[in-house]
């Protein structure tokens, strides 16, 4: 192989090296992203659960003040 070949061959691998170390690093983000959103959702939706848990809780207190 020539030397022109062999830095051609060089510089291919390390793009290659280069792209695949990129999408890794932006595949981690999106995976962080994701598992943000996740709590998120999960923390909303624990909070609506207690909103509606302590609604519930003022209705029955309600009720059973009038009987």
């Amino acid at each position: 192989m020539s030397n022109n070949s062999q830095s051609m061959s060089f510089q291919a691998g390390e793009a290659k090296g280069q792209a695949q170390e990129k999408a890794s690093g932006m595949m981690e983000r999106a995976g962080d992203a994701a598992q943000s959103a996740k709590e998120s959702a999960q923390e909303a939706g624990q909070q609506m659960m207690a909103k509606a848990e302590g609604a519930a809780d003022a209705v029955k207190d309600a009720t059973s003040k009038n009987k």
